[in-house]
């Protein structure tokens, strides 16, 4: 409770309100009781003044020249303020001094008598009076006060004593009753107290109470609180800020959030793979390009550090050895079981420009990489079959002119020889200038409606001299309604060539050769099957590309360039059709290609 800012302002202010109170009630009681004790003082000093000058018989002290009844009477006729107050005259010239005189009736009987044998009457202030000294004093329990007044002659003697008992029973009613009205105003003002104390702080801690209520919404995310400002003091300006401070928070908040979730998008669809990993080695961002070139998870995020989960694909790439590095920045190459890819690395900064962390992105070149194989290995391979031809004919030239060229018959087999290199040198460049047109788009066709069971009839009569030399069999299966197809009619004889050439030449001999030609929708399929050497499964990807051979040895013995079925493939798909190779090694090898009728 006490943990409250209302209820301290509430007990503060109660508190300042009850001492202040009691302060003043304090001092105004004391001095209201010293100003009624002086006022009494006053009194009684003024009441023995005025019975001197009331009594010149008193005042002059001629007690021997009175009758007893006289002096009885003394101070029937005196001016005495009030009968509580009782008012002796004693007489001193006596050795024992006594009383002559009294304004208390029932008291009479006191009279003659010695005041020393008197309860009510204090001997020291009569010693002291019989000095010549006025003495006023109060009993202990502050309801009565004592004067002893001495009655002097003109020889200054003392010869009588006015001894006033004044009863201060009212001036303490008086005094108890103003306490009792002063505490009773202190109950009221402190009733009066707690509650206006109660409406002032629910004036003050009511918007701090709605601040923070709105304070803690925005602390568990909520940014759109607004809290309603009811005055112009320091309440409100706070109220005002703190609404002001919602807004400008909001509208931060939410441009982080759109520029968080423009880069997260960008870094979960983009191409490369991103990975963010800060200088304790926990990551604490991966796409899922990054997820799948390492090979992880979203678990695997989250219970391992960045160098457990790199450490194996490649040790470079370890923070450790990354901030081992004079610039923090850098790039390693890393090969998966499919892929090729660059990883660069740089570092980030806080906002005191201080080392963060690292962000590594990772950049697929399996393309690019496999270019680069491809063109070392189309080169290698370029040079190989170009230095072939070239060897023997610088070897058969150098015999002919080194004595052979005057044996007629043998210059004629050499020359023979090197025009067949030269041959074969001439169908690699044409092919490879072939290749290079299509690369270059420099290819232009003569198209014309042809009919692929006439082509068909007219390759196979040009190879019908491979055939029998293999004892081979060929069939022919065509559709009944097969329509033409509109195409370049060289082009498409080049590839069926080229397509039943291999099958020839990898069918041994007595094999057979069947082909299918089908009329589906608005395509037509040549489907060409063999029982061959076939494929393997490894090598049907790579089919295509050029100077590929899957038996190497065997397929340079067998001739041919090796660029064969890459120019194939692309005199297809330039003409808008698409090429399969289905085989299976040591059983046959199908190829479908599919042109479109229009």
């Amino acid at each position: 409770m006490f943990r409250s800012i209302k209820s301290k302002f509430i007990i503060i202010y109660f508190l300042l309100v009850f001492i202040a109170m009691v302060i003043a009630g304090i001092f105004v009681v004391t001095v209201f009781e010293r100003n009624q004790l002086n006022e009494a003082d006053n009194s009684i000093r003024a009441q023995a003044q005025s019975i001197l000058n009331f009594s010149p018989t008193i005042k002059e002290a001629k007690w021997n020249e009175l009758e007893e009844e006289e002096k009885s009477e003394l101070l029937t006729k005196a001016p005495i303020y009030s009968t509580d107050n009782r008012v002796y005259i004693i007489d001193n010239t006596k050795i024992a001094p006594e009383i002559i005189s009294s304004n208390i009736g029932q008291e009479e009987r006191l009279i003659g008598e010695n005041v020393y044998n008197i309860p009510q009457i204090s001997p020291k202030l009569i010693v002291e009076a019989s000095k010549g000294e006025e003495i006023l004093t109060t009993n202990e329990g502050m309801s009565l006060k004592y004067f002893a007044y001495p009655i002097k002659t003109e020889q200054g003697l003392v010869e009588g004593i006015i001894y006033i008992i004044y009863d201060l029973e009212h001036i303490n009613q008086t005094i108890a009753e103003t306490k009792t009205i002063f505490s009773e105003a202190t109950l009221l003002a402190l009733a009066i107290t707690i509650v206006l104390g109660f409406l002032i702080a629910n004036s003050i801690t009511e918007p701090i109470k709605d601040v923070t209520i709105k304070a803690q919404k925005m602390a568990e995310g909520d940014f759109k609180q607004y809290v309603e400002v009811k005055s112009d003091d320091e309440i409100g300006q706070l109220a005002g800020m703190f609404n002001l401070l919602t807004k400008k928070l909001d509208s931060t908040i939410s441009e982080i959030f759109r520029e968080k979730s423009k880069m997260e998008t960008i870094f979960d669809y983009m191409a490369d793979g991103v990975i963010a990993v800060d200088v304790t080695g926990k990551i604490s961002h991966a796409n899922s390009v990054a997820k799948n070139i390492l090979n992880i998870t979203d678990k695997d995020i989250e219970s391992k550090d960045y160098d457990e989960i790199m450490i194996g694909i490649n040790k470079y790439l370890a923070l450790k050895n990354i901030i081992d590095t004079e610039s923090l920045r850098g790039k390693q190459i890393i090969e998966t079981k499919d892929s090729t890819y660059m990883a660069r690395f740089a570092p980030y900064l806080n906002q005191g420009s201080e080392f963060s962390g690292i962000v590594i992105v990772f950049q697929d070149i399996t393309e690019q990489y496999n270019l680069d194989n491809l063109r070392r290995e189309f080169v290698a391979n370029v040079s190989h079959e170009l230095k072939t031809p070239i060897t023997t004919i610088k070897s058969y030239t150098e015999t002919i002119l080194e004595g052979a060229i005057d044996d007629k018959d043998l210059s004629i087999s050499f020359l023979n020889v090197v025009n067949d290199e030269c041959d074969r040198m001439t169908r690699i460049v044409s092919d490879l200038l072939q290749l290079s047109n299509f690369d270059n788009k420099q290819i232009e066709w003569e198209k014309e409606y042809i009919s692929l069971e006439n082509l068909i009839n007219k390759i196979l009569m040009k190879l019908e001299i491979t055939i029998n030399e293999k004892n081979q069999k060929v069939n022919m299966y065509i559709k009944k309604d097969l329509k033409d197809i509109y195409a370049d009619k060289d082009a498409i004889e080049q590839v069926i060539i080229n397509i039943l050439s291999n099958a020839f030449k990898y069918t041994s001999e007595g094999g057979f050769i069947n082909i299918t030609l089908n009329s589906n929708n608005n395509t037509n399929e040549i489907i060409i099957e063999d029982n061959g050497m076939g494929i393997p499964k490894k090598d049907l990807n790579r089919i295509f590309e050029r100077f590929y051979r899957v038996d190497k040895a065997r397929s340079r013995d067998l001739g041919g360039t090796g660029l064969g079925l890459s120019i194939a493939k692309r005199i297809i798909e330039s003409h808008e059709g698409k090429i399969d190779i289905e085989s299976e090694y040591e059983k046959g090898t199908k190829v479908i290609i599919t042109l479109p009728i229009d």
